[in-house]
């Protein structure tokens, strides 16, 4: 059982680590300049993804075709997708394991909306089904690439899914 003085000593504490934390934030926040030039390179970019040491993002170059990319947050450098990104459909949103192994995608293709998870390692993509059926519109996987967040449309609701993968 906490008395007067404990509960005050604790906010105190709490009092300052919070403006250490407020403190250690003003001026503390650095542009990363040779990465943010790579992405710059790369033209408009949206729905950005952050693995351990991983960026995952849609990017288009001069107005053209959206895609996925995969920046190697070390070397600052794209990493190829082969199989990925393919001609007849459009990413909408797209997120990245903690390794880079895994990135799970939303993305529309022949008048539908489909959820897929790109293994790198086998340079493969493999449509991940919905049950119950639904439209997913988001998605998070998680930094071991074990489980996947998404959320999905079902009659006019918004719904979230934890899907475990294999």
């Amino acid at each position: 059982m906490s008395t007067p003085r404990t509960r005050s000593v604790q906010l105190a504490a709490g009092a300052l680590g919070l403006g250490l934390l407020l403190q250690g934030c003003q001026g503390g926040l650095r542009p990363l300049p040779g990465l943010n030039q790579q992405l710059a390179r790369l033209g408009s970019g949206q729905s950005p993804s952050l693995g351990e040491g991983w960026l995952a993002l849609i990017a288009s170059r001069d107005g053209g075709r959206p895609q996925v990319q995969l920046i190697d947050g070390q070397r600052q450098l794209p990493v190829p997708l082969p199989g990925l990104n393919r001609a007849d459909s459009l990413p909408i949103q797209v997120s990245v394991d903690g390794r880079g192994e895994h990135l799970a995608v939303v993305r529309q293709r022949d008048d539908r909306t489909e959820l897929v998870l790109y293994r790198r390692s086998l340079m493969a993509v493999q449509p991940i089904a919905i049950e119950p059926a639904g439209v997913p519109r988001r998605v998070s996987l998680s930094t071991d690439g074990r489980v996947l967040a998404v959320e999905v449309s079902r009659g006019g609701l918004w719904q979230i899914d934890l899907l475990e993968l294999p």
